[in-house]
């Protein structure tokens, strides 16, 4: 777990982000918790894929949640927005407030639902210099 600062609250997420352009979401996944926690990790399956609307009116959300095996702690600085990183219990993580309740939903599903492979996933990059798509 993370703890990040939202409107001036200090707060628990999991690590997370965007996929850029030309990258995977395994790749981002790697990536994102490189820079968030400092941990290189493996992912090793999909848990599921989430919608958040915080208020009426506001953007939607979407989040994939991996599941991923750590591999090692790595020597290098936090993205800036983060103020630390944690392991947690279960019991730690429902006492801290939390960004959004896809914290939550997120790790509650990951132990009644089933692991997706991560086959399930399908990344294609299609360039618009040879796409028949434009």
């Amino acid at each position: 777990m993370v703890k990040e600062w939202q409107d001036g609250q200090l707060v628990l997420n999991q690590p997370a982000g965007h996929i850029e352009n030309n990258e995977s979401a395994i790749e981002a996944v790697i990536r994102e918790t490189l820079e968030e926690s400092a941990w290189l990790v493996k992912p090793i399956g999909l848990l599921g894929m989430y919608g958040f609307t915080p208020f009426k009116g506001a953007d939607t959300y979407h989040r994939l949640c991996f599941l991923c095996e750590p591999i090692k702690e790595v020597n290098r600085e936090l993205d800036s927005d983060i103020a630390s990183s944690h392991w947690l219990t279960y019991d730690e993580i429902s006492t801290l407030p939390h960004r959004s309740p896809l914290i939550k939903a997120c790790i509650e599903d990951s132990f009644r639902n089933p692991i997706i492979p991560l086959s399930f996933i399908s990344d294609h990059f299609l360039f618009i210099d040879s796409s028949p798509y434009r």
